[in-house]
């Protein structure tokens, strides 16, 4: 059961590009991105953080590549993981190439540190030798410095001016596979950015909030930008970057997503703050049910709510639904009925029963 939206959203129409075997833009699902945090010399510990990022619905991931040694690592890594990489390129144009060599299907380039115009050809030709995609990753801190005297500061036309421009050198030599971004710390001025980029170019955009911060406020900053775009329509893949475990920004991207019903994941679990009329431990349900059911992927709805206050409601609008009752004896909810009573002590295993059994409905029809 899924609830409809009170108003649809009408997503931008963008240009399709290919990320590997991943579509970014036009009609193709909002794809969820990470990055490493591990040194990607360190071959072992990469490829098992990579492969645990793609386990928690990361559908592209993105590693550092700040030396020779770290761009010839992509080539043992690509062959131990399953998603689409992204080689993130600092300062040497040298390292995008090594990298689109070894396996990259994306290169994202900071305009403000590649250098001069010669040097982007380079990268372009080894992207096309190479059936490599670019990201072209405008950025607040690091812009170039004509754009930054002429505006005096980051500003959301100064962000666009880069983007356009860089456009227009990948353009010039017929390179089209390519998405952008204009990120900043900032969230007003992420947003205006991200909606003047929109008004004047259809190539697909790459949304985040640049060092958005730690889990809680980077994932709230992130959520509040993000969403901001999504809801107007604008946006193809996203990223929360947070000073914490990148599988906790793939989480977060996901719940932003579901959020707004735009692309559903796992387990939506509905579920209420606690109170004195609880009949169970609601906080500490919930925490157990989310760990023992990450490993769902089909999209369900669960509501566990404390009392029969706003219990029956919420049920009536989910797939599973558990609402508290009096003596510890609580209801499970199945497609908004009433299905049984049962004892506080056996919720947990029987509400995982009744999803994994509902998953495994859903994956047959």
């Amino acid at each position: 059961m899924s609830i409809r939206p009170f108003r649809d959203i009408k997503r931008k129409k963008t240009k399709t590009i290919s990320i590997g075997n991943v579509k970014v833009g036009g009609d193709s699902p909002i794809t969820v991105q990470s990055m490493t945090n591990t040194l990607t010399t360190n071959v072992k510990d990469t490829i098992n953080q990579i492969n645990l990022l793609s386990e928690a619905g990361a559908d592209i991931v993105r590693v550092s590549c700040p030396d020779k040694e770290s761009s010839l690592a992509l080539k043992e890594i690509t062959k131990n993981i399953n998603v689409p990489l992204v080689a993130d390129i600092h300062f040497h144009f040298k390292r995008a190439i090594e990298a689109a060599e070894s396996g990259a299907k994306c290169l994202r380039i900071n305009p403000g540190n590649i250098g001069s115009v010669d040097r982007v050809h380079e990268i372009l030709k080894a992207a096309k030798d190479n059936n490599c995609s670019i990201r072209v990753g405008v950025n607040a801190g690091s812009l170039e410095q004509d754009i930054l005297e002429k505006y005096k500061e980051p500003c959301p036309k100064a962000l666009v001016e880069s983007a356009l421009r860089n456009i227009k050198i990948l353009e010039d030599k017929n390179f089209f596979n390519f998405k952008i971004s204009v990120k900043s710390s900032d969230v007003f001025l992420s947003v205006k950015a991200y909606r003047l980029l929109s008004e004047v170019c259809d190539y697909p955009l790459h949304l985040g909030i640049t060092e958005a911060g730690s889990l809680i406020p980077g994932g709230v900053k992130s959520s509040i930008g993000i969403g901001m775009l999504l809801m107007e329509g604008i946006g193809d893949t996203i990223r929360v970057s947070l000073s914490a475990d990148p599988v906790e920004e793939v989480k977060i991207g996901y719940e932003i997503l579901k959020s707004l019903n735009i692309r559903n994941r796992g387990v939506k679990i509905i579920s209420c703050p606690s109170c004195a009329r609880q009949a169970f431990p609601v906080i500490e349900t919930v925490n157990l049910l989310e760990k023992k059911l990450a490993h769902i992927r089909t999209p369900i709805t669960l509501s566990i709510i404390g009392c029969v206050v706003n219990g029956p409601g919420e049920a009536a609008q989910t797939d599973i639904g558990l609402t508290g009752g009096g003596k510890g004896n609580n209801m499970i909810y199945v497609k908004g009925l009433p299905h049984k009573k049962i004892a506080s002590k056996d919720m947990i295993e029987n509400i995982v029963d009744f999803v994994e059994k509902k998953s495994n409905e859903l994956l047959k029809s």
